[in-house]
């Protein structure tokens, strides 16, 4: 089964993220990560599915706050459940984004409205480089999946766009893939979560006819504005990508190696 021949219905923007071209020509391997929103409303037939791709384990990049605002995560068999929040009190978007995206809460709008402009999440991604909570959870996923047997590996947070984006672009960089190549797939968020966002919208308008849908928009997307200001981030505190891995990340050698090792073709 391929990253092609499935899907989640109750988790529109989960994918694998195998068949990227990586370090000498290699291609990352099916099968191996696989990138999601939260997992509480997989349909039984998602569950199905989600047993037949096998995670090992699974990492849950939420915070409590999240976690309890959420339906719990329907998994298969019994994966290895790791937590390693990613979550920083000053950026109380988290969780709203949890509660509207995912349906949970239309009522949080108004924290939305006050968190939503794109200056605010420019904030969250340079948190994503250098806050504390964020380099140990980011840096953890990452030495787990060093391990083989912690493969095929599953990451997730609430709706599975930002923190779990950003954790995807540090593991297809430490394995060789292009920065192109990283950008296309994290922008493939907004068209896999497209008609969700327009739902959501329309029932928000239906709540709330005065909702300031341009304060709430830019925290329903990704937008390579947000990607730019962390890569931006990432060269003014470590000067290269590497360079964060490994100092901002605490990935050594081994661990670099053992990601292509296990990762790619």
């Amino acid at each position: 089964m391929t990253g092609q021949d499935w899907e989640l219905v109750g988790a529109p923007n989960a994918r694998d993220l195998g068949g990227m071209v990586g370090a000498d020509g290699r291609r990352v391997r099916t099968g191996r990560l696989i990138r999601t929103p939260a997992l509480g409303r997989l349909t039984d037939d998602d569950v199905s599915t989600l047993g037949r791709i096998a995670p090992a384990c699974v990492v849950d990049l939420r915070d409590d706050s999240e976690i309890a605002a959420a339906p719990p995560n329907r998994l298969a068999g019994e994966p290895r459940v790791v937590r390693l929040p990613v979550y920083d009190e000053a950026h109380p978007v988290f969780t709203a984004v949890s509660e509207v995206l995912l349906g949970h809460d239309l009522g949080a709008e108004a924290t939305l409205a006050m968190q939503g402009s794109p200056a605010a999440m420019a904030g969250i991604y340079r948190w994503f480089v250098t806050g504390e909570a964020a380099r140990v959870g980011f840096g953890g996923a990452a030495r787990l999946a060093a391990d083989a047997g912690n493969l095929p590996l599953l990451f997730h947070c609430s709706a599975g766009k930002d923190r779990t984006g950003w954790l995807s672009v540090v593991l297809l960089t430490a394995v060789g893939v292009d920065e192109p190549a990283i950008r296309a797939d994290y922008l493939r968020t907004n068209a896999q979560t497209e008609s969700l966002k327009e739902v959501i919208l329309s029932a928000l308008r239906a709540r709330q006819p005065e909702l300031a849908e341009a304060a709430i928009r830019p925290l329903m997307e990704v937008r390579g504005e947000y990607l730019d200001t962390a890569y931006d981030e990432v060269r003014r505190a470590h000067g290269s990508f590497d360079r964060y891995l490994r100092d901002g990340l605490g990935l050594t050698d081994a661990h670099l190696a053992a990601l292509r090792d296990n990762l790619l073709d």
